[in-house]
């Protein structure tokens, strides 16, 4: 199971960045560098006989890397070649609408434009097609390959190692390389997870510094209005009060004439905790007319000076009342 069959399985916009042409060139001189190690064990090691076919695992291993190496290019060629058709027809739809010209002619241009267009679509989908076969049952000879190479390394223990001693490390690298590979590629998988549920609350706190979200200060919060809540006992009637039943009455706090709002049942509670308004606690309003419980609400507006339901920017109205004084 080499390491680069197990590339280029993922969706085609997120494998664009493994045809690239640099990492297209790593790949092909990483199984070169396979391929040549296995043709020079082969040719030193012609006196070695060896009681399990380890050099036909070793061909068989090299033939993996070719045949990786042929589907990776015809997959980077056809990938150039619809970026340069890409902007050829890019190019000519541009130079026809700028022309202009009779409506048989730009018909005409167009038909056989669009007719050669689909036939070497057609063309290029079936060369896709069969590198994706190609490359899918190569994976899996890969994978069966490594089973058998393994059961005849570890079938032949230590005669081979005595017997055949450059076949038998070579195998050796090969079969502990590509378990490196395997291991490494889960254990990032699960490190980059881990840390990115464990990080999240610093990521969050990141995203809010970057998105410069000032909060307000101690002044500015108390510059609000603060209530207090008399919830309603029931059966107990407002006058005037001919709507649904109240939750409760909203009394200013700290004026000499304070301003008194009915509240409903449904809008009773706060909407940062979730929590019905009890009788006696504290709420504050802000200049948009919301109220919340002035511990929940003063938390937040330390760290984002807005209205957590319509995003009101609080600094505004006080910095609007500063002026005013």
């Amino acid at each position: 199971m080499t390491p680069t069959s197990i590339r280029h399985r993922s969706s085609p916009r997120q494998s664009d960045w493994a045809y690239s042409k640099p990492v297209v060139v790593l790949d092909i001189l990483w199984n070169f560098a396979f391929v040549v190690a296995a043709a020079t064990v082969l040719v030193l090691s012609v006196n070695e006989t060896p009681i399990m076919p380890l050099r036909l695992w070793l061909v068989g291993y090299a033939l993996q890397c070719v045949l990786h190496v042929v589907c990776v290019c015809v997959e980077y060629r056809r990938r150039r070649r619809n970026q340069r058709e890409g902007s050829n027809n890019a190019a000519v739809a541009v130079t026809q609408d700028g022309i202009g010209g009779s409506d048989l002619s730009s018909g005409s241009i167009e038909g056989s434009g669009s007719g050669q267009y689909g036939l070497l679509s057609q063309l290029d989908e079936e060369g896709t097609s069969m590198a994706k076969h190609l490359e899918s049952a190569n994976t899996m000879f890969s994978f069966i390959w490594w089973v058998i190479g393994f059961y005849w390394v570890s079938a032949g223990g230590q005669g081979l190692a005595q017997d055949s001693p450059l076949l038998y490390w070579l195998c050796i690298v090969f079969l502990g390389f590509d378990v490196f590979f395997v291991v490494f590629c889960i254990a990032l998988a699960c490190i980059i997870g881990i840390a990115v549920c464990c990080c999240l609350p610093c990521i969050i706190a990141l995203l809010y510094a970057v998105a410069d979200q000032d909060g307000a200060s101690k002044e500015d919060i108390e510059q609000l209005s603060k209530f207090k809540f008399r919830r309603l006992e029931n059966g107990e009637k407002l006058a005037g009060n001919t709507e649904g039943s109240a939750g409760g009455i909203m009394t200013e706090c700290v004026v000499d004439s304070p301003i008194e709002h009915v509240l409903s049942d449904e809008d009773a509670e706060c909407c940062i905790c979730l929590s019905a308004y009890d009788d006696g606690i504290e709420l504050r309003q802000l200049p948009c007319g919301h109220h919340f419980h002035c511990t929940c609400v003063d938390k937040w507006l330390y760290i984002n000076a807005t209205c957590p339901l319509c995003k009101y920017n609080i600094l505004k109205s006080t910095s609007h009342g500063h002026e005013e004084v």
